[in-house]
């Protein structure tokens, strides 16, 4: 499990996760907050389903740990969920970004990345 999440604790490595994966899902939360705690196991499942090394990748974000990321993204409720193209946000489903515990969404967004990720691995490039 550890493998597929990535806990990222500086915008430099967040910033070498996006030069090297094409996609990144990031999960922006604090340990304290208890929606966070709830669709933690989710999002976890969710990255162990639909992780491809270069292609997909998944991260959590600590934002009291990580105060220069959740700056730099603007993130003022956890949890967030933003998601990557190339070190770019991009919009999945037509939602720049995913507010709150709402496991629907953040499975229909996490399944369309996979697609995207798996048709791009079939492809065999990244």
């Amino acid at each position: 499990m550890a493998d597929s999440l990535h806990h990222i604790n500086s915008l430099p490595e967040l910033q070498t996760l996006f030069s090297n994966t094409t996609y990144v899902a990031v999960d922006f939360y604090a340990d304290w907050c208890g929606p966070c705690k709830t669709i933690a196991p989710v999002y976890a499942n969710l990255s162990k389903k639909h992780s491809a090394p270069g292609v997909l990748g998944f991260a959590k974000v600590n934002v009291d740990h990580a105060q220069d990321i959740a700056r730099q993204y603007r993130v003022s409720a956890m949890p967030t969920f933003m998601f990557f193209k190339d070190g770019k946000q991009v919009g999945v489903n037509g939602q720049a970004m995913i507010q709150g515990a709402d496991p629907r969404s953040l499975t229909a967004a996490c399944e369309k990345l996979g697609g995207l990720a798996a048709k791009r691995v079939e492809e065999g490039k990244k």
